[in-house]
């Protein structure tokens, strides 16, 4: 049983052991929660850029030391470029994977790291952007190894990311991937983070930074203008909570999937399943994933032009109907939802006077459109795959549009007075893995290390396949596998005890009676937890 690590004065936790690092020499400087983050953000952008960039999207929650948690939006509209006409005449039936085509919408991560520092500057945060920057800008130019995740990467079948314009030159070495523990420096990445270090975060946007990217956007023949990025500001929401048992818990609104993350954990509650890792357990887990995800599909689109209230669905009278749908003794049989590719970064950190913050970063899919920026090294999302080229559809093409995000971090405050920052890369993933993480800990007593370190199950459509499936990594107990297939379930079994496809999580709690911080990152990443 793995132990957990636990500091005194600050912990953070992240996906590769750099970026922990940079989070941790923040803290150490006297920097607090949000500092840390925007430290760790930018390194992981460097050493992770399979997974999340400067060219991405980010998502916050904050809880601040009074209790106040926070919401920050930093997700980039449709340009005004991007039409339905235009991809029609361009002879699509859908938003392309990879190239300029698929560079629909404006990266609104860097964004989000100027509003979060605006909080921390009106919370007594001092440290200079300068400083936050130092390790990523030292780690992109003098170079990092390659991780392991990166390397373990394979595009697939008929993806044409390698084609992509500039990837090869950046991100592959005599046309192949680099491997694992080879050096790779980003040179044009650290010249714009040093830029960014010199002359603000808002010079992304309306700079000179601005005006290299909008100059590549133009020649690459992607939607998005100048007049795009200049327009651009990130946005405080109110998250989304529920009430459960002995906690309060927090996720992200539309159009974020936070809603079904919270329907999830607040449907099982009503399953009143008494044993953890039972076939009763990860039955009501699926099953609960079932309902949340109908909501989810029909409901969540961007913030300004939703038609229902999500709020409406975490009512205690909503959940309860939505569990007393759940039959225990059999699966239900339910339509294929879209699929939910995706991988990112989720990074926490709580300092030592409880600011507490939960992030997740993106570009969507693996290197996102694979398009990089010859000026400034960035590598593009392409997070627009998310919208529809259909005009009655729920997330139809617009100008000026945000695009549906699987991305959503997640906070919980406890009764008693602890404070948990939690979350998961994974696409479809992200929900469930949060789920099963939370309800370990919370509803059946396992340790921090161990709610993250057991064996997980991801329910959703298999690569390839048109049926649905309920992955599993082979420590899952074979009885337990057994029952559930027996129960209706289509099983997967991987056949690794750990695998990047099912999530890399994390977690963090606060004590609040000697302000100890439990903390843990994902096995099956390359990180960890560090803390003072």
């Amino acid at each position: 049983m793995p132990e957990t690590p636990v500091f005194a004065h600050g912990a953070v936790a992240a996906p590769h052991s750099l970026a922990a690092q940079a989070g941790q020499t923040v803290l150490a400087q006297g920097g607090n929660a949000l500092e840390a983050m925007v430290a760790m953000a930018a390194s992981i952008a460097v050493v992770y850029p399979h997974m999340n960039g400067l060219g991405g999207d980010g998502f916050w929650l904050v809880r601040e030391r009074g209790g106040r948690v926070r919401a920050f939006e930093a997700c980039g509209p449709a340009g005004a470029q991007a039409t339905i006409a235009r991809y029609r005449e361009r002879g699509y039936d859908a938003i392309p994977a990879r190239g300029p085509d698929a560079m629909v919408t404006v990266a609104g991560a860097v964004g989000g790291w100027r509003l979060a520092l605006e909080l921390s500057r009106a919370l007594g945060g001092r440290l200079p952007l300068g400083t936050l920057l130092a390790d990523a800008i030292a780690q992109a130019r003098g170079g990092v190894p390659v991780s392991p995740s990166e390397a373990r990467y394979v595009p697939q079948e008929l993806d044409t990311l390698h084609d992509a314009p500039n990837f090869a030159a950046t991100f592959l070495k005599e046309g192949k991937p680099f491997p694992a523990g080879e050096i790779r420096a980003l040179p044009k990445l650290a010249a714009t983070l040093e830029q960014l270090a010199h002359a603000g975060l808002s010079d992304f946007y309306r700079g000179d930074v601005g005006r290299e990217i909008a100059a590549d956007l133009e020649r690459l023949g992607a939607p998005i203008t100048r007049a795009d990025l200049a327009g651009f500001a990130p946005a405080e929401r109110a998250p989304l909570s529920i009430r459960r048992r002995d906690a309060t818990l927090y996720n992200f609104p539309p159009p974020t999937q936070g809603l079904a993350a919270l329907m999830i954990l607040g449907i099982f509650d009503r399953l009143n399943v008494a044993e953890p890792e039972t076939p009763a357990h990860y039955h009501g887990l699926i099953e609960a994933t079932k309902r949340a995800f109908a909501v989810r599909d029909r409901v969540v689109t961007d913030f300004d032009r939703l038609r229902h209230d999500p709020a409406a669905y975490l009512t205690p009278e909503r959940l309860a109907r939505e569990a007393a749908q759940i039959d225990m003794r059999r699966a239900a049989t339910v339509t294929l939802p879209r699929p939910g590719h995706g991988d990112t970064v989720w990074m926490g950190a709580i300092d030592g006077e409880g600011l507490a913050v939960s992030y997740i970063q993106s570009v969507y899919w693996e290197y996102g459109s694979g398009t990089v920026l010859p000026a400034t090294g960035l590598c593009w999302q392409n997070r627009g795959m998310s919208f529809s080229l259909d005009p009655d559809a729920v997330n139809p093409l617009e100008p000026g549009r945000r695009p549906f995000h699987t991305l959503i971090p997640a906070l919980a405050c406890f009764d008693d007075g602890r404070v948990m920052s939690y979350g998961s890369m994974g696409g479809d993933g992200q929900p469930q893995f949060q789920a099963q993480i939370f309800s370990r800990y919370a509803d059946y007593g396992m340790s921090v290390a161990d709610a993250v370190d057991a064996p997980r199950l991801l329910y959703g459509r298999t690569w390839g396949a048109p049926s649905l499936s309920v992955k599993v990594e082979n420590r899952f107990d074979p009885g337990c596998i057994a029952a559930l297939r027996r129960l209706g379930h289509e099983i997967e079994e991987l056949g690794f005890p750990y695998t990047d496809s099912l999530g890399h999580a994390g977690m963090l709690v606060r004590d609040p009676r000697d302000g100890r911080i439990a903390a843990t990152h994902d096995p099956r990443s390359d990180g960890g937890a560090l803390g003072l």
